[in-house]
């Protein structure tokens, strides 16, 4: 089952190696990382999507908190967290056909970053499986280039407490 985690960290030289070493001395895999900074100077929050058991996720839980510079870890859980990414996609389109896709892209709240003789880039904002959705109706004119940032996500405004996520904080 895949997981997406929420680290809350010190902005710190090696805050980010000391979490990705962990998942590798222990034979975890990370599916999706992103790095960014929060409403707070000085702390980042690292969220990484992990494909293991419940178990498994406690354990993992356990070892990031055991790690320097981590203030909190929360697991954002479905339908109580939004979460979301962005891509970047350069599609084959001559000025004929660039209606249709230009179209599709705005069906997807996507938009238009660049225009080229033969190809367009879009910016793509949405849930992981929107994204997919949106790579496979380009793929029949062309995927010139294709980038990722990986998840992104926090609890939602209207979580219930009694069900938001397992949250364990160290100061």
């Amino acid at each position: 089952m895949k997981h997406t985690i929420s680290v809350i960290v010190e902005d710190r030289p090696g805050a980010l190696t000391r979490i990705t070493t962990m998942f590798a001395r222990r034979g975890f895999n990370i599916d999706s990382l992103a790095v960014g900074p929060t409403e707070r100077p000085g702390v980042s929050c690292i969220t990484l999507r992990v494909d293991c058991s419940q178990h498994t996720l406690e354990q993992i839980e356990k070892q990031i908190h055991k790690l320097v510079n981590v203030l909190r870890v929360t697991e954002l859980v479905p339908g109580d967290a939004v979460e979301r990414e962005l891509m970047v996609i350069k599609v084959t389109a001559g000025p004929e056909r660039r209606a249709e896709l230009v179209t599709t892209a705005e069906a997807f709240a996507g938009r238009v970053l660049d225009l080229g003789p033969e190809s367009v880039v879009f910016e793509v904002v949405g849930t992981p499986e929107e994204l997919d959705s949106f790579h496979e109706l380009c793929r029949p004119y062309g995927v010139r280039e294709l980038v990722r940032t990986g998840r992104i996500g926090m609890s939602r405004a209207s979580a219930r407490r009694d069900r938001g996520p397992r949250l364990a904080a160290i100061n």
